[in-house]
């Protein structure tokens, strides 16, 4: 593990490991139990990691895929976002390492909606204004800021799944994705070769 040790590992990794697998399983004893089954697997598996930049990355995709299995193994319900409950993409995303994957490409995406979508998230979601400071801005009413948010939020979102499909555990927290083309792969979401074609 290019010079470093499962020791150094825990004592770098162990609690922000724990404290993400424990937002994504019912119990305690589950959450360490997955925890030493990740170090388990990072003491066996050590060598196979060349780069050392991506340790962290390496060491939360274990992480998240014992946590597949163990909803899988449990039969514990584990949905798609597509047939589960919609899902607020830009509130609800955990900040790890899954979010960093998918920012850019969810940036691009925002840069490539209507004028008025785009406006609207840019101003709430990365500016900081509330709705109704957004509707102060605009000349718009509460209710009509909040309807342009929600229908930005919505168009983001189907961008979002025409472009990945996520698995969630039972609290909505993305446990996993998988690109579902090429550009998408390459983090280039916002290419017109991997948008829907709207007409």
């Amino acid at each position: 593990m290019m010079g470093t040790t499962t020791e150094q590992a825990w004592e770098a990794f162990h609690v922000p490991l724990y404290q993400f697998i424990r937002r994504r399983v019912t119990d305690d004893t589950t959450a360490e139990d997955l925890l030493q089954d990740v170090f388990l697997k990072i003491h066996q598996h050590g060598n196979s990691l060349k780069d050392a930049r991506r340790l962290e990355s390496w060491i939360y995709q274990i992480t998240r895929n014992l946590i597949i299995d163990y909803y899988r193994s449990h039969r514990q319900p584990m949905t798609s976002l597509e047939t589960g409950e919609a899902l607020d993409l830009l509130e609800d995303l955990p900040d790890d390492d899954i979010v960093s994957e998918l920012l850019p490409c969810v940036r691009a995406m925002v840069l490539s909606l209507p004028d008025q979508d785009r406006q609207a998230l840019i101003l709430t979601e990365y500016q900081g204004l509330t709705q109704k400071e957004l509707g102060e801005r605009l000349g718009l009413s509460f209710s009509g800021a909040k309807s342009r948010v929600q229908r930005a939020r919505e168009k983001l979102k189907q961008e979002l799944l025409a472009c990945c499909h996520f698995e969630l555990d039972r609290r909505g927290h993305i446990l996993d994705y998988q690109p579902r083309c090429e550009c998408c792969e390459e983090s280039s979401c916002g290419d017109e070769s991997c948008r829907r074609d709207d007409g």
